[in-house]
């Protein structure tokens, strides 16, 4: 897959929304280990120019991670006490370190497994959930549509995870229902 939704104005839950409902069914954008290299690619992650893993061991570490991830938002999002502690092990298992350049510090993350080379994006996901304001973190309003957004606009009153999609889809229903009525 060459390009994946960015819509939730925050890189762990574009991660979360690799996950999509099409026609009721939940489908993953992640099929193999190269769509989990274009999706950290695309979303500005570091990623390797060669790795030496086994064939899917990126795609099953990815996909536990976002399972290890997706609860611990939706807790924070109903403002319920998160445990950690699964993406605490996760973490664990990817040491990285600070290296100096003249006058700029560079982390350095090994990538020798799976869980390694996802380092930054499992860092992303903890700084986001320590840090990040969840009275803004929303699913989409569409009861058809599992994606979730940051919201980040001015209001704070974003619906949908995109306007183009599920926000025209309820302004196009709205609309039938008041045409009934009349």
């Amino acid at each position: 897959m060459s390009s994946f939704l960015a819509l939730a104005d925050e890189p762990v839950l574009d991660f979360l929304n690799t996950v999509a409902l099409v026609d009721g069914q939940p489908a993953d954008t992640l099929q193999s280990d190269s769509d989990v290299l274009a999706w950290l690619k695309q979303f500005g992650f570091a990623v390797p120019s060669a790795t030496n893993l086994k064939p899917n061991a990126l795609l099953h570490a990815t996909r536990q991670l976002r399972e290890v991830v997706r609860p611990l938002i939706e807790r924070r999002a109903e403002g319920k006490r998160i445990h950690p502690e699964a993406l605490n092990d996760f973490l664990a298992k990817s040491p990285s370190y600070l290296t100096l350049t003249q006058n700029k510090l560079h982390r350095i993350y090994p990538t020798r497994t799976a869980e390694q080379l996802l380092t930054p994006l499992a860092e992303a996901a903890a700084e986001f959930l320590a840090t990040a304001d969840f009275a803004l973190v929303r699913g989409c309003e569409s009861s058809d549509c599992i994606l979730w957004f940051y919201d980040r606009t001015k209001s704070h009153q974003r619906r949908w995870c995109s306007m183009a999609t599920c926000g025209n889809r309820h302004k196009v229903a709205a609309f039938r229902q008041r045409q009934q009525r009349a």
